[in-house]
């Protein structure tokens, strides 16, 4: 089992930043993608930044250049930096964490609200 705690959500106004932490612990495979999801009300639950343990990075179309996705493999943490943050990236923030071939695990979620 693993388990997946989120820290960092808050309410900001428009144009600040917030940092999102995500501590795994458990039975973690040194193979695996970490990764953050958002899901806004009356909204599917999307993609917005995954990291590979070996690095690789991807970023939604509407993040790039403002988010920055990172991890700490020694500390089992993984991390998103958000800048230049909008109105729309108001959202429930989801830390994931898929074993290579096995099934996902997910955290509780951490509220970000950004004002207009």
């Amino acid at each position: 089992q693993v388990q997946l705690v989120e820290s960092g959500g808050g309410l900001v106004q428009t144009g600040g930043s917030l940092r999102l932490s995500c501590a795994a612990s458990g039975s973690i495979f040194e193979i695996n993608t970490m990764g953050w999801y958002r899901q806004a009300p009356g909204k599917q639950r999307e993609m917005v930044a995954i990291i590979t343990s070996g690095g690789t990075i991807n970023y939604a179309d509407s993040v790039k250049g403002r988010f920055t996705i990172s991890r700490d493999n020694a500390k089992n943490t993984m991390y998103l930096q958000m800048n230049s943050l909008k109105p729309e990236d108001t959202a429930v923030y989801y830390c994931n964490l898929t074993p290579w071939r096995k099934s996902a695990y997910w955290g509780q979620g951490t509220q970000v609200t950004v004002s207009s």
